[in-house]
């Protein structure tokens, strides 16, 4: 074994240039594979994992503060089936404004709360810190990007309560389990008068909806009658997040697979050639007397050293890559923030290594049947066959010779030249899917938010944020005077709230619509059948389908305070994620004939003369005593999505570029005497340079058109499955995100990474003198 090892280790040395091809390759590829592995696991059930994690509560329940203490409240958390509970805190509901900007307010729940930790929803502080003086306030991340120079939220923002309390933003947290909009000290709410009580509780049984009824019924009963206003399950909450994050989901299952496969076609492309190109060598151990199993030993000891290091290396700035991408974009998609699996960081530490081998393992077994002299006349570059074949075709054609010569490489090594194709085409693929993606979201965001109708939303009427005041506008002055001011092209007014639907399985919201709603921005959401266009029409959400099986022409009856009223679908739109259904004011007046009783907020999306600036128009609306904020509001999930993607396209296409590296670096290695020879009869080093690229740039032009292929195609399919499993239906046109421009672009992705990676190893290669060539003949 001694003579192994000192084979190894001279091999190791002599062979920098190869030694170090396999190192990065294995660090680039070992960091690639934590990063997809802690992907996949993170993206696996992250509802349960989170909810574990700040230990939400199972119910929070809500009680008029008038009708039942705290003693009242607190003394619940000792009922049976119990495990936990956290409060009373105290609630109240108010609209925070942003002085000295026009056009922010914030309609929010804020809740006494001293500690953000405790035995029940452990609040994720995100930036800043807790609230612990009168005057201090901590927003939740939900209605703030906290940390973006965009946003009008920061940390020492000054705010202003309806009812005059000012506060400042002294940080921003999430809540998993939404039990608050906003949080202040204890002291602070008491001085406010909170108008309820919050308690929240984690249950010994709440596996199904039976368990949650039965711990209500038993907390309603432990507190004054009619003090129970409200609840909230975690089956409910759970079923809303994995809609909403169902695109999300199916995204990262399908970037960490990616991952995989580009790391594992890469590595065994590696080290399958570095074996190949080191059969002179095994020709010349045999010569000197080494048995088979050495040369075997040799060659797996030789490719290994170098995978050891480099999987080490790559593991630990894999680890640190992922912990860091994926604490950004789990944070901004309201999922905590992950840890890597030691079974990531394990499988890819000991996968790769092992990866090598088995890649080496298959060649060299070819080489130690060979005997001294096969293999080393085997050792040298591959004279006949397809790759000069196609040479002397290429010959005859205009091409220069250094162009048609370098076409003809990639024939020689057909199984090398495979596996570096692949690599190219799943870098394209990567990078179209990316595009499509980026633009995809874009469409989505404008197409939910309605970027080309509504600029606007004010709001009103007598649930609105200025009700309390006594001083606010009726419904129909409130659009008069809207429809009135300067730029406005039209004012339709909706009011949106829960109206039980007859036979279904959950109560949906309702969009009651007054006015011309044709230009509202609905028609482009459209999947099946039309807008309104006639009294008693209506209009569902594509989630909404799903959960109740109706479409155009079934009837939907809607039941409130014992009227009824019935609608006929007609449409169906993508909607936003929620069952929700869209019809005319004149089924509100029908269910319900004092609207203003009803204490609903009216919203009145106001649609402005093309050239307005809207921060103007809310200025001017805020003059009026009326609240407005603007539609275009960011889609944090969405950026966390495409951030993560184009971190993942970058990766890959790196590691793409390095197996190319790899390939012309064991091509130039092989051909070291036809170099020379070439150089000898007139071949200049440029020359040499380009036959060298060119050999990868066909391949790149190849892989990209068919990465191109792959990803709209990947795009498309993904895109379906990952709005199945969201519950929404999306119309054709979010599909058609690809322009000429665009494509182009992307097929230049292919031959990019082609000659980025070739570019080096041929720039060495032809720097390479003719007595440097022969020295080892």
């Amino acid at each position: 074994m001694s003579a192994v090892w000192s084979v190894v280790r001279a091999a190791v040395r002599r062979r920098r240039f190869q030694t170090l091809a396999i190192a990065l390759v294995v660090l680039f590829s070992s960091a690639t594979a934590v990063a997809a592995l802690a992907l996949l696991a993170a993206s696996s059930e992250p509802f349960d994992r989170v909810f574990a994690e700040q230990r939400s509560a199972h119910v929070t329940v809500t009680f008029d503060a008038a009708l039942a203490s705290d003693a009242d409240v607190a003394a619940t958390a000792g009922l049976e089936g119990v495990s936990a509970a956290a409060g009373p805190f105290g609630q109240i509901a108010t609209v925070l404004e942003l002085p000295g900007e026009h056009g922010v307010q914030l309609p929010v729940t804020i809740a006494g709360r001293d500690d953000p930790g405790g035995p029940v929803d452990r609040v994720d502080l995100r930036e800043g810190r807790w609230a612990e003086a009168p005057g201090e306030i901590v927003l939740s991340s939900a209605f703030a990007d906290q940390g973006s120079s965009a946003s009008p939220f920061q940390v020492g923002t000054d705010l202003t309560a309806s009812d005059g309390t000012g506060f400042t933003v002294v940080g921003f947290a999430s809540s998993f389990g939404r039990t608050a909009g906003a949080w202040v000290t204890a002291d602070q709410m008491a001085a406010m008068g909170p108008t309820a009580t919050q308690m929240l509780y984690r249950l010994t049984e709440h596996e199904t909806d039976a368990d949650i009824d039965e711990a209500l019924a038993a907390i309603t009963a432990a507190v004054p009658a009619d003090a129970f206003t409200g609840a909230q399950s975690y089956l409910a909450l759970k079923e809303d997040v994995s809609a909403e994050l169902g695109i999300f989901l199916v995204l990262l299952t399908v970037f960490g697979i990616l991952g995989l496969a580009v790391a594992v076609l890469i590595v065994a492309n590696v080290v399958g050639g570095a074996v190949v190109s080191g059969l002179r060598h095994i020709g010349i151990l045999k010569a000197l007397g080494f048995t088979p199993r050495q040369v075997v030993l040799v060659y797996l000891a030789m490719v290994s050293l170098p995978a050891l290091a480099g999987a080490a290396i790559g593991t630990v700035l894999g680890h640190l890559l992922a912990t860091g991408v994926m604490a950004d974009t789990f944070r901004d998609a309201g999922l905590g923030s992950p840890t890597v699996s030691p079974w990531a960081d394990a499988a890819a530490f000991a996968g790769m290594p092992l990866l090598v081998v088995l890649a080496a393992l298959a060649p060299a077994l070819r080489a130690h049947r060979l005997s001294a002299a096969e293999a080393i006349s085997a050792g040298g570059a591959p004279r006949s066959g397809r790759g000069l074949r196609v040479q002397r075709r290429l010959s005859g054609t205009p091409l220069p010779r250094s162009v048609s010569l370098g076409l003809g490489l990639p024939f020689a090594r057909p199984g090398r030249t495979a596996l570096t194709a692949a690599a190219v085409v799943l870098g394209v693929t990567t990078a179209t899917f990316t595009a499509g993606l980026a633009a995809f979201a874009t469409e989505v965001d404008a197409m939910i938010q309605r970027h080309e109708a509504a600029e606007v939303e004010v709001l009103g009427g007598p649930g609105g944020p200025a009700a309390e005041s006594g001083t606010a506008l009726g419904d129909r002055e409130t659009e008069a005077l809207l429809a009135g001011m300067e730029d406005v092209s039209n004012v339709t007014a909706n009011l949106r709230m829960p109206v039980s639907a007859l036979g279904f399985a959950k109560t949906p919201t309702l969009w009651f619509i007054r006015g011309d709603s044709s230009d509202m921005g609905f028609d482009e959401q459209l999947v099946d059948g039309r807008w309104l266009g006639a009294p008693g029409e209506a209009v569902v959400s594509s989630k909404l389908v799903h959960q109740n099986g109706v479409e155009p022409g079934d009837e939907i009856t809607l039941e409130l305070d014992g009227r009824t009223a019935t609608v006929s679908v007609v449409g169906v739109v993508m909607g936003s994620g929620t069952g929700t259904v869209y019809t005319d004011w004149g089924i509100l007046t029908g269910l319900a004939p004092d609207v203003e009783g009803l204490g609903q907020p009216i919203v009145y999306e106001v649609a402005l003369e093309s050239g307005t600036d809207p921060a103007a128009f809310l200025a001017a609306v805020e003059d009026e005593g009326l609240f407005g904020q603007t539609t275009r509001q960011s889609d944090a999930t969405g950026i966390a999505v495409v951030a993560l993607a184009t971190a993942f396209a970058l990766m890959l296409g790196a590691v793409a570029a390095l197996g190319v590296f790899n390939t012309v670096a064991l091509d130039a290695r092989e051909r070291r005497r036809d170099l020379a020879m070439l150089k000898s009869i007139g071949m200049t080093p440029r020359q040499v340079e380009a036959m060298m690229v060119t050999s990868m740039a066909a391949l790149g032009v190849i892989g990209g058109l068919a990465g191109i292929g792959l990803g709209v195609l990947a795009h498309r399919q993904v895109m379906r499955l990952a709005a199945a499993a969201s519950q929404i239906d999306m119309p054709d046109s979010l599909l058609r995100t690809w322009n000429a421009p665009l494509l182009v672009l992307l097929a230049l992705a292919g031959l990019a990474i082609a000659v980025a990676g070739a570019y080096l190893p041929a720039r060495r290669a032809a720097r390479l003198t003719i007595a440097e060539a022969l020295r080892s003949e």
